[in-house]
């Protein structure tokens, strides 16, 4: 497998933009139609994922460790939408054919056989986690939303009881479907380390133009059944800790996978001391405040300073975010968290790095959209 030449000839496909993966998922419902009800009835977030996956997979190709983890975490997560082994040969087979029209003449008997291999090996590897994943766990859950409670007016706190009990690492987070928008999938992180009663937390803030997150706000979604996927993701506490004191910077409903790790940290003997920051543009969007206070009156290692950035009436510390953080002190000796907003996440890296917080010491969570 020559992997210069995946990287070329991805780096061409890739410019066709949305246009490859409307040929890709055009080929594969023509090809196999019984795969159809496996997507939702708009396809326009699903192929921005499609893009993204193989963005990520082609860059990660030589990097084996970055790669297989993300590919075991793929084939783990697929587990809830049905996909089998058959599904993998048809959606290698559209990938081939997608791929051969847009190389266009460049497309040689020799790249064809990279693809294949490449695809091959992506495949077993998803594959044989999935299946070793069949062996402990389901693959979704059905959750029952028992409360929720309306903090702002774009943003709900729901309590969700699982059926079975699941086991997940503070800072993960799942997928959520909920029965009125059937195969629309939304990650959100949990808000609480894991509990003996087995609820969940989710902090849900009504996105513009989400219709996951207008469903899990509405005011009927109190005793609905929802499934939830898997446990997902790497922004977790490192086990054992670092022994650093920690940084957590939290923009909007970025709090709740910190929140789950200040949970988990409560638990422990000796905790490090962590000083949490959590920013909004207006004081109805510190929609936690009153519960952190909460802890900090309980917990000495803990402090908080909420963060108000377009709001002058607002009595505690305004501006932006980073900014803040900033002028607040030398951070560069602290394990450092950054959870919220796209913008504000690249703003509050860039300006610790500049800072001298190793890079090594700082781990973000982009939640892929924008306050407005």
């Amino acid at each position: 497998m020559d992997v210069a030449r995946l990287k070329e000839n991805f780096a061409h496909v890739i410019m066709h933009g949305d246009e490859l993966p409307l040929f890709f998922y055009s080929d594969l419902f023509i090809k196999h139609p019984e795969v159809r009800e496996m997507f939702p009835v708009s396809m326009a977030a699903q192929r921005g994922h499609l893009a993204e996956a193989l963005v990520r997979i082609v860059g990660a190709v030589d990097n084996v460790d970055e790669l297989s983890g993300y590919l075991e975490g793929l084939g783990r997560d697929h587990r809830k939408f049905g996909a089998m082994v058959e599904h993998y040969a048809a959606v290698g087979d559209s990938l081939l054919t997608t791929l051969e029209h847009f190389s266009g003449p460049t497309w040689t008997p020799q790249l064809a056989a990279d693809w294949k291999g490449a695809y091959e090996l992506i495949g077993s590897v998803m594959l044989a986690a999935a299946r070793s994943d069949e062996q402990v766990r389901p693959a979704w859950w059905r959750g029952t939303v028992v409360a929720c409670e309306h903090r702002a007016f774009d943003t709900s706190v729901l309590f969700v009881k699982p059926e079975p009990h699941m086991d997940y690492i503070p800072g993960q987070s799942v997928a959520i479907e909920c029965p009125s928008r059937p195969r629309l999938w939304r990650y959100y992180s949990m808000a609480n380390a894991p509990r003996q009663d087995g609820m969940l937390e989710f902090h849900v803030r009504l996105i513009d133009g989400g219709s996951v997150s207008m469903a899990l706000t509405s005011s009927s979604i109190v005793n609905t059944d929802i499934r939830i996927g898997p446990p997902v993701g790497v922004l977790t506490l490192s086990q054992p800790l670092s022994g650093r004191d920690l940084l957590f910077i939290a923009g909007s409903t970025g709090l709740a996978p910190l929140k789950s790790m200040l949970d988990h940290l409560t638990t422990l003997q000796q905790p490090p001391n962590v000083h949490l920051f959590f920013g909004a543009r207006t004081v109805d969007g510190l929609y936690d405040l009153e519960s952190l206070e909460k802890l900090t009156a309980q917990h000495s290692w803990l402090t908080v300073t909420p963060v108000v950035s377009g709001e002058s009436r607002f009595s505690g510390v305004t501006g932006s975010l980073p900014d803040v953080v900033a002028r607040h002190g030398d951070w560069s000796g602290r394990e450092t968290y950054v959870v919220g907003p796209s913008d504000m996440v690249k703003e509050a890296v860039g300006r610790l790095r500049s800072s001298g917080v190793p890079e090594e010491q700082i781990h973000v969570e982009d939640f892929g959209w924008r306050e407005p």
